[in-house]
């Protein structure tokens, strides 16, 4: 492979390519696939840039190359906490009493009492008996198919939930069984026909975050009580939030306490930082710190993210105000929008699927909006289906009412200059 294709692939990429004994045959080769590879992915507009933030995550960002402030409505910062000064100032407390990281696992020297404290906290708000911390929701959900079923269990995933639930359930050896999607009849079909395993395992998101639909979960424990099987919820899009007191889909539904396993994020409303957790049943908690493997192989959650988080379950649990808010700016948002012509998926969630349809569409939109000063992205394949291109406008408690209307109208100069909207 010549040095200038190469360079055009992967400018950083040339000094290390001087600086090592790489073999060339080889690094050839796999340069060459993956341009291949980009060159169709820009080819079918569905190349994904990354726009650099140069300030805090709030409501108001600014983005490298541009000195104005920009209205950010693309951030899973939805009670606007991610800058919280308490927030901020109990991170800051922590470094000087726990130190930056633990530099070990749990089961070894890696769990303080802080770690023991924040589990508690969020077993409590979700009301079951524990729950257990990982660096991540993902790892959460990659951690607990694997660990709980074995091959004489079934796993019943909705086909739209997220990504790492898809990854999860890829490394367990239980029967998979996808039903459609919030489809009742697919999934009591599937049911019936699982009657012979040991266990039986719902899996849903509570909200799905390309979409936001809220999963029908008062038939999915129905259908789980009728068939003997256990119901897993994916919270992320939720906790916090949705429901008069943020506790979440089932608050949301009218059907606390139904579902047997709950999993969620720190990484969205609860502060926006990192870090993930399940929350359930002892006699799961407890064999999930045995064998989950991503708790057992990764580091301990950084002392001042945990301490973070149960800030912001302090707050939450204390003051309901930025509940309210989030809602009340949800409501303004949607109507509003609805009003102007656009077609807008989803109910009642701060997560508004705007639909375009076309790739191209959607990554232009994204750019006369950000002109306007209002940041959204345009989401397209792979992320969601061939033809349903979007814009995913995400509401915070962080956004004033004349922000709100200020990115409405942006949406509507923009709408008519492409012609979404007569």
């Amino acid at each position: 492979m010549s040095f200038s294709l190469l360079k055009r692939i992967h400018p950083l990429a040339v000094g290390a390519y001087r600086c090592h004994a790489y073999s060339s045959a080889p690094l050839g080769v796999m340069n060459q696939v993956l341009a291949e590879v980009m060159d169709s992915i820009k080819a079918a507009g569905t190349y994904k840039p990354e726009r650099v933030i140069t300030t805090k995550q709030a409501a108001q960002i600014k983005v490298q190359g541009n000195n104005k402030d920009i209205l950010n409505f693309c951030a899973n910062n939805y009670l606007g906490l991610s800058s919280n000064l308490e927030v901020i100032e109990a991170a800051k407390e922590s470094l000087d009493l726990y130190g930056n990281g633990l530099s070990s696992v749990r089961f070894i020297c890696g769990t303080q009492d802080i770690h023991k404290e924040l589990e508690h906290k969020i077993a409590k708000f979700h009301g079951r008996d524990d729950a257990i911390l990982y660096i991540s929701c993902f790892d959460a959900n990659a951690g607990i198919f694997e660990t709980l079923l074995g091959r004489e269990d079934a796993v019943l995933s909705d086909e739209l939930n997220h990504a790492s639930i898809i990854d999860g359930i890829r490394l367990c050896s239980a029967e998979r069984h996808r039903y459609k999607h919030m489809n009742m009849q697919d999934l009591e079909e599937k049911l019936q026909a699982t009657q012979k395993c040991r266990m039986r395992l719902i899996v849903t998101d509570g909200v799905f975050s390309m979409d936001g639909d809220v999963s029908p979960l008062r038939e999915i424990c129905d259908l789980a009580d009728k068939y003997n099987s256990l119901v897993f919820i994916d919270e992320c899009h939720a906790t916090g939030f949705l429901g008069a007191t943020g506790r979440g889909t089932e608050e949301f539904i009218g059907v606390e306490g139904r579902c047997h396993i709950i999993n969620s994020t720190l990484g969205k409303a609860l502060g926006g930082a990192a870090g993930g957790y399940t929350t359930g049943p002892q006699s799961l908690i407890d064999i999930l710190r045995q064998k989950s493997r991503p708790y057992l192989f990764s580091n301990s959650l950084p002392p001042p993210i945990v301490a973070a988080a149960s800030k912001v379950f302090d707050l939450i649990t204390q003051d309901n105000s930025l509940i309210e808010k989030v809602t009340s700016n949800t409501k303004r948002f949607r109507d509003k929008i609805t009003a102007a012509g656009f077609e807008v998926w989803g109910k009642d969630h701060p997560i508004c699927p705007i639909m375009l349809g076309e790739a191209s569409l959607a990554g232009r939109f994204a750019e006369e909006m950000l002109d306007r000063d209002i940041y959204v992205i345009g989401f397209s394949f792979p992320v969601v289906p061939k033809g349903l291109a979007r814009i995913r406008v995400q509401i915070s408690a962080a956004h004033s009412e004349e922000e709100i209307d200020r990115a409405v109208d942006a949406f509507i100069e923009v709408g008519k200059k492409l012609e979404v909207i007569p």
